[in-house]
């Protein structure tokens, strides 16, 4: 049979690393220099461009 499980322990334990998760996507966006942050939009920005730019019409 399987594992017994306590549903309230696995909830938080769930929720605990979905924040942790927001809080490492959060400090890898604020502890980037802002330089860095704006090359990378560039960046984004001018392959969206490219890719708009090679669609075909039909």
């Amino acid at each position: 049979m399987g594992e017994i499980v306590n549903l309230k322990q696995a909830k938080k334990a769930k929720e605990r690393a979905a924040k942790e998760q927001r809080a490492a996507e959060n400090r890898a966006k604020t502890l980037t220099p802002k330089a860095l942050r704006e090359l990378e939009k560039k960046r984004k920005e001018k392959i969206l461009r490219d890719l708009e730019g090679k669609k075909r019409e039909d």
